[in-house]
């Protein structure tokens, strides 16, 4: 079990945590916090909301392991990147917190993000 299911699941988790972490604390964070500040708002930048991505990332690395076991990785990917940012920038943009240029960079590497822990479960399971 620990092999084909809490491993697979585990080294997904990790690789979505990294990336999540690059993108949005290295290369968007400026987008985020001039954003909110134009909306009178701080940017939530405390440890629990880092600890709560942790919390979005195994969770999303377990839909990706539950949707890898019946599509081929291409479809994973895809299914995963709607479910997963799609739908949320969706809500963002609906409560009026998402800076809208954040996507030409987001929908690059939130697809590369989904692709890799989609080829991590893959990999990892076969």
């Amino acid at each position: 079990m620990f092999r084909k299911v809490i491993l697979p699941v585990l080294l997904a988790a990790v690789w979505i945590s990294i990336s999540e972490f690059v993108r949005n604390e290295f290369l968007l964070k400026d987008f985020w916090v001039d954003h909110y500040y134009s909306m009178g708002l701080t940017f939530p930048g405390e440890p629990i909301n880092g600890g709560m991505w942790g919390v979005w990332s195994l969770l999303f690395a377990i839909g990706i392991f539950v949707v890898a076991k019946k599509f081929s990785l291409l479809q994973t990917t895809m299914l995963a990147w709607l479910v997963g940012f799609v739908m949320m920038w969706v809500v963002l943009w609906n409560l009026l917190v998402l800076p809208l240029g954040i996507l030409l960079f987001a929908i690059p590497l939130s697809l590369l993000e989904a692709f890799l822990a989609a080829w991590i479960v893959k990999r990892t399971t076969s």
